[in-house]
């Protein structure tokens, strides 16, 4: 049988082969007895979601960063490696971390190396992180590498809670405001609808059709509600496939006013993430390698084009700027990091211009369009009570 595998190289370069085995786990024994580390297997023509990860558990269960902060507190206090993960085992007490635990601490015990413990729990340990370990491994400086991966992933969630935390109010401002809706469409319209009906008397026009609605509704009820539920459900269901399929951030991309500002924060991050790698010590080719498993899929294209023409000779800001990854800022501090030699750190000093700028519009993006829904839910809202209450009026005009 032939299986696809991605592997990561002794150059720290993540390679795709194609391999004939008679299962999954023989495929990986090839790849070892090539001094390669196997990342992930899948049969030949098989879709990415059916790769066979190699070995390891409670990807979901393991928190990387608080993994990282704990063993670069063991290092510094001069335990050696094994006696760090002897540590961490005693004091753990989720059955996945465990798990995840002692499968590093049996492998450093066979006298596997770091790098290539993390890369037999690929869905746990993501290519970036064996990446970065593996060039420490180069220049012994472990903890340094930890410093620099928990200082970037605590960057990335300081980012993501600010989006986060602007989202939640308009999400509970249209959660409340659908509801209330519902329940005047649902409840109260139907019922004026019923004391209108027998009145005999005209209604204005847009005051007939909402009671017509609610007459429709009134005679329908169950199937309305189980159309409701169903709509609801496919609409999350759908929700969820399109976010994690990543089209949601091209989609607002592509928004006016909006899609230049994620398209800054998405730019952010690849700095910020190759910059890392580079400071790390990993060659530039590997790095771009790599940055290309954590970005959209057409940020990932341009990636590949800049990519080749590092690969041919030109330099780096040469590759953004010519295939659009290169803001007018970070273009600067590239040539001038490539002349100093300082090409990660100036990176990095891109990354944090942009977080910056960013987490100060996001502030400024929520503290606009929040009052704006809140009226626009206020005017919907408020235009149902009304056109209720319209024939009411009419009929106290009449009788003055």
């Amino acid at each position: 049988m032939r299986f696809e595998v991605r592997a990561l190289s002794p150059d720290n370069l993540i390679e795709t082969h194609t391999v004939d085995a008679s299962d999954a786990g023989e495929a990986g024994q090839l790849l070892k007895q090539r001094q390669l580390q196997p990342l992930s297997i899948r049969a030949a023509g098989a879709s990415a979601g059916e790769a066979t990860r190699m070995p390891g558990r409670g990807g979901r269960s393991f928190s990387l960063l608080l993994f990282s902060t704990e063993l670069l507190a063991l290092l510094e206090a001069g335990l050696s490696l094994v006696e760090a993960f002897e540590a961490l085992l005693d004091k753990e007490t989720s059955p996945a971390a465990r798990a995840v635990l002692q499968s590093l601490g049996r492998d450093l015990r066979d006298g596997l190396r770091f790098s290539a413990a993390l890369a037999r729990q690929a869905e746990v340990f993501p290519p970036l992180y064996v990446g970065i370990v593996r060039a420490a491994e180069g220049t012994s400086d472990l903890p340094q590498a930890l410093s620099r991966y928990i200082d970037y992933q605590t960057r990335l969630d300081m980012l993501r809670s600010k989006v986060l935390s602007a989202a939640i109010y308009p999400a509970i401002l249209l959660i409340v405001g659908g509801a209330v809706t519902l329940f005047l469409m649902a409840y109260v319209v139907p019922r004026f609808a019923g004391v209108y009906q027998g009145s005999g008397r005209s209604l204005p026009w847009l005051s007939q059709r909402l009671l017509d609605w609610g007459q429709l509704v009134g005679q329908h009820a169950s199937a309305a509600f189980w159309s409701l539920l169903v709509l609801t459900l496919v609409a999350a269901y759908w929700l969820r496939r399109f976010i994690q399929s990543g089209r949601w951030l091209l989609f607002l991309t592509r928004l006016p006013g909006i899609g230049e500002r994620v398209r800054v924060i998405e730019l952010s991050r690849l700095y910020l993430t190759t910059g890392m790698l580079l400071e790390g010590g990993i060659p530039i080719l590997a790095a771009l390698d790599i940055v290309g498993n954590t970005v959209s899929p057409r940020t990932r294209e341009a990636l590949r084009a800049a990519r080749g023409i590092v690969s041919d000779g030109g330099t780096l800001s040469q590759g953004f700027d010519s295939s659009g990854l290169a803001t007018p800022v970070a273009l600067r501090l590239l040539r001038v990091g490539e002349r100093s030699g300082q090409l990660g750190v100036m990176l990095t000093r891109s990354a944090l211009f942009y977080e910056g700028e960013s987490a100060r519009w996001i502030e400024r993006f929520a503290k606009v369009f929040e009052p704006l829904l809140m009226t626009a839910i206020g005017l919907l809202i408020g235009l149902i009570v009304i056109l209720l209450y319209m024939p009411i009026f009419d009929l106290a005009g009449t009788l003055q």
